[in-house]
């Protein structure tokens, strides 16, 4: 037993059933121990989400790692959009990620060095400082694979109930006519990639693209 194995088996169980089904009961009958053995390893609930999301951003630092010595060296631009892409195929393997995140009230100390790297090859392109400071406001969440939405219908890695979408743009439509028609719109357009509302692929690799597209026209 210990901590890494402990945690492997608790994405395991988050991956097959959702982040709602981690508890330490649970991961104590996945591992065949007991409850309380698995606390002289993580010491409760909070631990566990913990390392569930250090794991995950390592998972990241990794894929980020094999694909930079697999394909080489970029220009800046090409480099952040070659991550952010990396990272976004990480959180598509584990879609209730993303919603851990969010519940996050400080800055986990695990995700700091994926942003080390971002500003160094931001400075290393030709940002100042500030501007990268910009840049990274500007990024949000993408950098760790993912759009964050202040509202949601569908929770971060649940599933887009289509139909019961589809009935409440019916409800709305004769009041919100523009909003329903371009929500309909963009219903059908994904590719079962969805991480969350308004986060497919299509929608995350645009928005990428434009922002760097803009960064880029800012160092002339």
């Amino acid at each position: 037993m210990s901590r890494d194995r402990l945690l492997a088996a608790a994405v395991e169980l988050a991956d097959a059933e959702g982040l709602g089904a981690v508890t330490m009961r649970r991961l104590s009958a996945a591992v065949g121990v007991e409850a309380m053995s698995l606390y002289h390893h993580l010491s409760g609930k909070e631990a566990l989400l913990g390392g569930l999301l250090d794991t995950v951003v390592a998972e990241i630092e990794e894929a980020v790692r094999t694909v930079e010595e697999a394909e080489g060296p970029l220009d800046w631009q090409s480099t952040l959009r070659r991550r952010f892409l990396t990272a976004r195929t990480v959180m598509l393997r584990h879609p209730w990620a993303p919603g851990l995140i969010n519940t996050r009230t400080a800055v986990p100390p695990s995700i700091f060095g994926i942003y080390e790297a971002l500003l160094a090859t931001m400075i290393g392109g030709g940002f100042s400082y500030h501007l990268a400071h910009r840049a990274l406001h500007t990024f949000g969440s993408m950098p760790l694979g993912f759009v964050q939405e202040l509202f949601s219908p569908a929770a971060t890695g649940d599933s887009v109930d289509t139909e019961l979408a589809e009935a409440e743009l019916a409800a709305m439509a004769e009041m919100l006519p523009h909003i329903t028609a371009m929500v309909a719109s963009e219903i059908h357009t994904n590719n079962g990639d969805m991480l969350g509302w308004c986060d497919s692929q299509p929608e995350f690799e645009f928005t990428l693209d434009l922002i760097l597209d803009g960064f880029a026209r800012q160092l002339g």
